[in-house]
C-alpha cells in the first residue's frame, strides 16, 4: 500500500480513481514520503569532505577506525560519517578508485600503506 501510495503521480487517472474511490487509499502528503537515496558519487564527495575537515584540524590523516567526523552538508543538516572506516576503505580500494579520487586524497596525505 506504500508504494501506492508513494508512486502516486505514476498511477494513471483510473487506477487513481480506484484507489481513492473502492479501495480507499489515499495519496502521500510530500512529508510522508522518503527522501530519494543518494548517489554513490555524492556520498564519496561527502566523505571527502569530512576527511578535509579532519586533515585541516588535526594536520594528517592517520584516522582511528572507529572515529566519527561530524560534519554540517550543504543542505545545513549535521551528519555523522565513520570517517575511520571509509579512509580504511579508501586505503584497501586503492588499486580500484580513479586517479582523480587518489589524487584528491594524496593531496590531504593519505597514507596509502
Amino acid at each position: 500500500m506504500k508504494s501506492v501510495r508513494y508512486g502516486w503521480d505514476k498511477l494513471t487517472g483510473v487506477q487513481q480513481w480506484m484507489c481513492e474511490h473502492i479501495l480507499g487509499i489515499q495519496p502521500a502528503d510530500e512529508n510522508e514520503k522518503p527522501k530519494p537515496r543518494t548517489s554513490q558519487a555524492d556520498r564519496w564527495a561527502r566523505n571527502y569532505t569530512a576527511a578535509q575537515q579532519y586533515y585541516e584540524r588535526e594536520g594528517h590523516l592517520r584516522v582511528p577506525r572507529k572515529h566519527v567526523e561530524r560534519i554540517v552538508g550543504e543542505d545545513q543538516e549535521e551528519r555523522e560519517l565513520r570517517l575511520g572506516a571509509w579512509i580504511s576503505n579508501q586505503r584497501s580500494q586503492a588499486a580500484t578508485l580513479s586517479p582523480e579520487r587518489v589524487e584528491q586524497l594524496s593531496a590531504i596525505a593519505m597514507r596509502w600503506t
